[in-house]
């Protein structure tokens, strides 16, 4: 991989943070391709050749203003792109056309000869599973909240009276519309009584209310550790950011060695940590993020995080 290929940025059109490190490579001099994968057909073109050459793959992505070669690409930044969903078609070629794109344009993305991914999105994609967090987390040694991820309406029941202060999160965050009203769904304090037959239908996770004094924010990109202490009174602070409050802390060694080797379990360049401090000081596994978001830490605290990842891009390499 040349020092010279560009950088690639997946991504949506409305991506602050993105523009961010964008602007950070543009000062640096260094190349930038950027795309959404929703936009193939239009403004995104890709041609992929295999068994043709010496390299395992060779051609290239095209936008219309700017064109990179596949064996060329130093970085890929996977940010926050999205699919096409090819609402005009009809359910059945809607389906048809939305996998072929995903496992044509994504397969190509996915296999970039010499190619350093921040992060690669089959890795984010295993890194999500919250149940696979969690099972990772104690096996570091990380402190885990009692946690039952179930559908058993019974378990569920005998779970929050066990513990009395348990909260309900969801196993993934799922754009959800009722209408032209977009919702979304927090942590929340959830009774014995309150659940009923509903429960059964998928899996949901309960887990025992850590009783916190403040929340950690940890952003991990490359060898770089960032922790920011978010204090407020709120049980999910992503309610009310004018609420908050930040402090830049440094963390323990142990704790600091553990989010580091948690993110090369997964094979992750970066990722976003969150925790949540009890009142004797002690850190409590909440989840990863592996593309979770930190451009208003920057903002509120002055870390270099845009610096941080610009580097990492701007280096290449696997």
């Amino acid at each position: 991989m040349t020092e010279t290929g560009p950088v690639v940025v997946a991504t949506e059109a409305d991506d602050q943070t993105a523009d961010m490190v964008i602007t950070e490579l543009n000062r640096r001099n260094v190349p930038v391709v950027r795309f959404n994968p929703a936009d193939i057909g239009a403004d995104l073109a890709v041609s992929a050749r295999f068994g043709t050459c010496p390299a395992p793959m060779a051609g290239q992505v095209r936008t219309p203003s700017r064109i990179a070669g596949l064996a060329g690409i130093r970085s890929l930044y996977w940010r926050r792109p999205t699919w096409p969903d090819f609402g005009h078609l009809d359910g059945p070629d809607a389906r048809f056309a939305a996998a072929q794109v995903r496992h044509g344009l994504g397969g190509v993305l996915y296999a970039l000869p010499g190619c350093r991914y921040v992060n690669h999105p089959l890795r984010n994609l295993e890194a999500e599973h919250k149940p696979l967090q969690l099972a990772v987390a104690q096996r570091l040694r990380l402190t885990v909240p009692p946690t039952l991820v179930s559908n058993d309406l019974d378990e569920a029941r005998a779970f929050i009276s066990a513990h009395r202060e348990v909260v309900h999160k969801v196993l993934r965050w799922t754009p959800y519309r009722q209408g032209d009203t977009g919702l979304t769904t927090w942590t929340e304090p959830v009774a014995a009584d309150e659940l009923d037959e509903s429960v059964t239908v998928v899996p949901h996770l309960f887990q025992a209310r850590v009783d916190k004094v403040a929340d950690l924010r940890v952003v991990v990109v490359g060898t770089r550790v960032f922790a920011v202490r978010i204090d407020s009174d709120l049980l999910d602070w992503r309610k009310d950011y004018g609420a908050l409050s930040y402090s830049v802390v440094d963390l323990p060694g142990r704790l600091e060695k553990a989010l580091t080797a948690y993110l090369e379990h997964f094979g992750l360049s970066s990722g976003s940590f969150d925790l949540a401090i009890d009142r004797e000081g002690e850190s409590h596994w909440l989840e990863l993020n592996p593309n979770g978001q930190w451009g208003w830490l920057e903002d509120a605290t002055g870390l270099p995080l845009t610096s941080a990842f610009a580097d990492l891009l701007e280096r290449g390499g696997p």
